[in-house]
């Protein structure tokens, strides 16, 4: 991570900075800190592999958020894979900014274009020159307030199982594997960004996100892609991130999940049976358990 710096040749800027978060370096610091104090952190002699957390604008989901970054420690990992949707364009199947860094008001975070490039060998990714997805970006400054100093490989994903069905998880297997390879042995986290049901209904969101919560829990990924795929409703806007995490934390050791929190924006807002629209939220870490020596 470098100081903040704009250079349109090799920068992604914020579409988002002063609306989804705050634009203001101490602000936006002092917003992220705050949420992480009252966060849990989670004592366990387990290795962490991957997490998962929601996108939505920190007065929704940044309390839902923290509580999975509040696992993190400064230096922990080198390298973060981060994997969520593409909401407004394709770009391919997979893709990435183009550009070197991304900017948010707490500074740079430079791209692994080194493991990127190991990864376009291995899959096909798109690389892109301008995207406006928040999926990615919102996740950043919790990294840059818990583990300091990584570099990045941002991955926007255009498959999602609600619309394309079971035909998803042959893309998040390929993926998976990539990834597991280039992981391997090496100080890498994995993180999945993603929001669960969306709906009008706050008691249908909360039976469907219960479920979820009750497939992760059991690191059940099949039945988990399953449920995704069922009916072509959105059960998770980032369905193939959670799915690729899972595969390829498990193809590197990961046997448990552990999820932190679940909730909702009408359990945030107070409004529930009058809200015009509830999107379901969870925090989770995968983990793979270490064995005594």
């Amino acid at each position: 991570m470098t100081t903040p710096a704009l250079d349109a040749r090799t920068v992604r800027p914020s579409p988002i900075a002063g609306t989804w978060y705050p634009a203001a370096p101490r602000q936006l610091a002092d917003t992220v800190d705050a949420l992480l104090a009252q966060a849990g952190r989670v004592e366990t002699q387990d290795a962490l592999v991957g997490l998962i957390a929601p996108h939505a604008g920190y007065p929704y989901s940044g309390q839902t958020a923290a509580c999975a970054y509040r696992q993190l420690a400064p230096g922990q990992f080198d390298t973060v894979v981060l994997l969520g949707p593409s909401h407004r364009e394709n770009f391919g199947a997979v893709a990435a900014t183009s550009k070197n860094f991304y900017w948010t008001p707490l500074g740079n975070v430079a791209l692994d274009q080194a493991l990127l490039e190991t990864l376009t060998q291995k899959i096909r990714v798109e690389r892109v020159a301008q995207d406006r997805e928040h999926s990615l970006e919102i996740q950043l400054p919790f990294l840059q307030r818990t583990l300091g100093a990584f570099t990045l490989v941002p991955l926007m994903l255009a498959f999602p199982f609600y619309l394309t069905g079971a035909s998803a998880w042959e893309l998040c297997a390929q993926l998976a594997a990539a990834l597991a390879d280039l992981a391997r042995n090496k100080r890498v986290l994995l993180v999945a960004s993603s929001d669960l049901s969306h709906l009008e209904n706050y008691t249908a969101v909360q039976q469907f996100d219960a479920r979820t919560e009750e497939l992760l829990a059991g690191f059940d990924i099949a039945g988990l892609a399953e449920y995704m795929a069922r009916a072509g409703e959105c059960r998770a806007c980032g369905d193939a991130a959670i799915i690729t995490l899972l595969l390829a934390a498990h193809q590197l050791g990961a046997n448990r999940v552990r999820v932190f929190q679940r909730t909702n924006s009408g359990d945030v807002t107070g409004e529930r049976d009058r809200a015009d629209y509830v999107v379901g939220y969870l925090a989770a870490g995968v983990y793979r358990t270490e064995q005594p020596a």
